[in-house]
């Protein structure tokens, strides 16, 4: 239960930070300090849509780390145990991914370019990270059952039929 809590609490700071504070940053950095009202057409249906769904994936992460890992998300509170359950059955960066579309869906909703460079620079980021620290160190940790995973797992494209797990 207090890895759950531990996880929720890291989730929630990457969240507000990652997802919420530096994207409001960013715009105000280009002189926008407070997005336009919008109306309901499509793009803010899709929007609303696709950050859902990204939101949703990421927190489905979270409880895999907490659940299945017994630790968090957070470099400095990793899980003991290698994930490969829930959606990481399918792909081995689905909360990046979520992240990523819970921005896009942000940049749709506004029609913002500016919040669609965010996300792109977001991803950018995120795909050095985790070649240059998150894989040497999941190497280190878990040796050749992370080697096994990454064989049958690929790092950003998810698998049309997962292998194993639940």
């Amino acid at each position: 239960m207090i890895v759950l809590a531990r996880a929720i609490t890291y989730a929630a700071l990457f969240i507000g930070f990652v997802l919420v504070f530096l994207p409001a940053r960013v715009l105000s950095w280009f002189g926008i300090t407070a997005l336009p009202p919008v109306g309901l057409g499509a793009a803010q249906v899709v929007g609303m849509g696709v950050g859902a769904w990204g939101i949703a994936l990421a927190l489905w992460c979270v409880g895999a780390f907490a659940i299945f890992g017994k630790g968090t998300p957070a470099p400095f509170d990793p899980p003991r145990q290698l994930v490969i359950r829930g959606p990481y059955r399918f792909v081995r960066n689905p909360m990046y991914i979520g992240a990523t579309f819970a921005l896009a869906g942000a940049a749709l909703y506004y029609e913002s370019l500016t919040l669609l460079g965010y996300t792109i620079v977001f991803f950018a980021i995120t795909h050095g990270f985790v070649l240059l620290y998150e894989e040497p160190t999941l190497r280190r940790l878990f040796g050749d059952s992370y080697l096994a995973y990454c064989r049958e797992v690929s790092r950003w494209w998810p698998r049309q039929r997962p292998k194993g797990g639940t």
